[in-house]
């Protein structure tokens, strides 16, 4: 029986795949690349190649709709025909008839947490440097003015509280992707302003994971403000964290990151102490971990829905899975709104429609049991 169902589910669950895949490309980037084509001047073989390149990040959102409409098309086809009746009629229960549907959903969320993580982020990385290249707008790898980075750290009051403090300031006027120039420092770290650091330029040096800071002059500041000593310098190895060079390079969108490039990410921006920021990119992290998980959903509703006896064939059940579909990304539009508004944690943005769909996935599966 295990080995007929999942038979079964495999076909329309690659023509899901590959309907589904070309309904979102089409909205998501088709008709956006033949505009560039038509206005732009945009050559035809660079789209043909973008959009290649697109196409498994769209492959990744068809793989949990795939699921949920095979699971819908194959159950409602055992229900139609009566072979499900004959089945519980043996005594098959309705948690085991929809045990084979649960397993292909495991496997195709392990399949699409791989995708998103090897395959997605880098073709969509590539995507995007290639369409900039061919339109000649390529931006640097990196910011060119006005580099600001605040860092703080986290201290604990009297009463064992947490606090963040002002630990450091650094600015640069201009970056050239391998040298800051017009630098001033001011150093918060010992309870006050105790440093002030000016130079002309710098470089990160990463044999000693130091700064070089060249051409410029150190004030050291008493606690009463006034200027204790001044050093003139050509050449001085400061210790400071290398966050500025880190936030000053180019930052990759969430799209083009796996999980382990998103981390570092989130270690860069906590260091700098732009919660803001820093709140996003966890958010960002908890979705790519619980987005996999929305084939197992899909795949538990679809199979709890498919075994009830209904009409219309796979147009009726295209449709339902439409409407589930937009439920499903609607609630997750949302939850992603609240997290952004600091209403939801992280966490609980970014698994809330997850947890909700297989709480009503089995709520489903044990209505229909009965």
């Amino acid at each position: 029986m295990d080995r007929y169902i999942i038979t079964q589910l495999i076909p329309p669950l690659l023509f899901g795949v590959a309907a589904f895949s070309s309904v979102v490309s089409s909205v998501g980037t088709l008709f956006d690349l033949i505009r560039k084509v038509t206005q732009s001047g945009l050559p035809f073989s660079i789209a043909l190649q973008v959009f290649f390149l697109q196409l498994p990040y769209f492959v990744s959102l068809a793989l949990p709709m795939s699921m949920l409409l095979a699971a819908l098309i194959v159950y409602s086809r055992l229900s139609t025909d009566s072979e499900l009746i004959a089945l519980r009629s043996a005594g098959i229960s309705v948690y085991r008839l929809i045990s084979p549907a649960i397993v292909l959903s495991l496997i195709v969320t392990g399949v699409t947490f791989g995708f998103n993580e090897a395959i997605v982020p880098a073709a969509n990385y590539q995507a995007a440097r290639t369409l900039d290249l061919a339109l000649k707008e390529d931006k640097p790898t990196f910011r060119e003015k006005n580099i600001l980075v605040t860092q703080f750290s986290n201290g604990k009051q009297a009463n064992g509280s947490s606090d963040q403090t002002l630990e450091r300031i650094f600015y640069a006027r201009q970056f050239d992707g391998r040298q800051m120039k017009g630098l001033t420092v001011l150093d918060f770290s010992q309870g006050g302003l105790n440093q002030i650091v000016a130079s002309e330029s710098a470089v990160w040096n990463p044999k000693d994971s130091t700064w070089d800071f060249f051409n410029g002059t150190i004030y050291v500041v008493a606690p009463d403000g006034s200027y204790r000593n001044i050093v003139k310098f050509v050449q001085q190895k400061l210790e400071l964290p290398r966050t500025p060079l880190d936030l000053a390079n180019r930052k990759q969108d969430s799209a083009e990151m796996n999980i382990a490039e998103l981390r570092d990410s989130l270690n860069i921006v906590t260091q700098s102490g732009d919660e803001k920021e820093a709140r996003k990119v966890r958010l960002r992290i908890q979705q790519k971990l619980a987005f996999p998980f929305v084939c197992l959903v899909f795949g538990l509703t679809g199979a709890t829905l498919g075994t009830r006896p209904q009409r219309g064939g796979r147009g009726a059940s295209f449709a339902i899975s439409i409407v589930i579909i937009f439920t499903y990304y609607l609630l997750s539009f949302v939850c992603d709104s609240l997290g952004l508004l600091e209403i939801l944690s992280p966490y609980i943005a970014a698994w809330l429609p997850t947890v909700l769909g297989l709480v009503a996935g089995g709520f489903l599966l044990v209505r229909a049991a009965r």
